[in-house]
């Protein structure tokens, strides 16, 4: 975030050194430039560089991720403030799935162990395991057993999950159950 607040002032200055160009340009002509010239440079400067960022994040984003996780759901979202989004929605949010290093149950192959990621504009990145029944289709999330728990898995499992259906047009049922097995 630093960085992209270095490149945003980068961005400004830039912008309002090619007003300053035009200014000397201006006087060289004999005329003389408004004043609000390089102010309105340095805005144009700022907007363009954070709705090009805007936009491109999300690209960054799915190409740092390491081999064998895979983007399963995306929300795009527009908002007042931002009327150019209303154009081409942007996509702030997105879960990725860590297909590459899937755990199935050893007792019921129909259930898998899969990290889900999850991914804001300017926020870190959320890890969330979760646990997928394809027989069902459902999803849970898992919670991860403490030191002193005696249960074995599968009734680990049961006891302390709230199962959520889940379509099995869905991405991540898709990803895990269709593509693993």
């Amino acid at each position: 975030m630093l960085f992209e607040f270095i490149a945003t002032i980068a961005a400004a200055f830039g912008m309002a050194g090619i007003a300053l160009i035009i200014t000397h340009l201006c006087k060289l002509s004999g005329r003389r430039a408004p004043k609000w010239l390089v102010p309105l440079f340095a805005a144009v400067g700022i907007f363009a560089f954070q709705i090009h960022q805007e936009y491109n994040w999300y690209g960054q984003q799915v190409n740092k991720l390491p081999e064998g996780v895979e983007v399963v759901k995306t929300a795009e979202s527009t908002a007042w403030f931002r009327p150019w989004s209303y154009i081409k929605p942007q996509v702030l949010r997105f879960i990725a799935a860590d297909t590459g290093n899937t755990i199935v149950q050893v007792d019921n192959p129909d259930i898998y162990l899969i990290n889900l990621y999850l991914f804001e504009r300017r926020r870190s990145a959320q890890k969330v395991p979760q646990v997928i029944d394809c027989a069902a289709p459902a999803r849970a999330d898992y919670v991860i057993p403490t030191e002193d728990n005696t249960l074995p898995i599968k009734e680990h499992v049961e006891q302390t999950t709230a199962w959520r259906t889940l379509a099995k047009d869905d991405p991540l049922y898709i990803n895990v159950c269709t593509d693993l097995s």
